[in-house]
């Protein structure tokens, strides 16, 4: 998915987007790879959830417990 796909679905600008993107490669829970002209990202899953309230939850485990409610976005629409 591109960014500037994320940005409008969440409805924030692309430079929000990729200024969150950046925040996540930083703090290791993406990686950034060149293919190309374009950048690919790999979700950690093992990274530990940085909020309090999740404390002792992987990144993984949130993410697999969202897409698993997931709504697919052109029926949402």
């Amino acid at each position: 998915m591109r960014l500037r796909d994320i940005a409008s679905t969440l409805d924030i600008t692309e430079r929000a987007a990729q200024r969150i993107v950046t925040e996540l490669v930083d703090e290791g829970y993406l990686s950034r790879k060149r293919e190309g002209r374009r950048n690919v990202y790999t979700v950690h899953p093992k990274q530990p959830m940085r909020a309090p309230q999740a404390k002792g939850t992987e990144v993984g485990e949130f993410l697999d417990l969202m897409l698993s409610n997931q709504t697919p976005l052109k029926a949402a629409a």
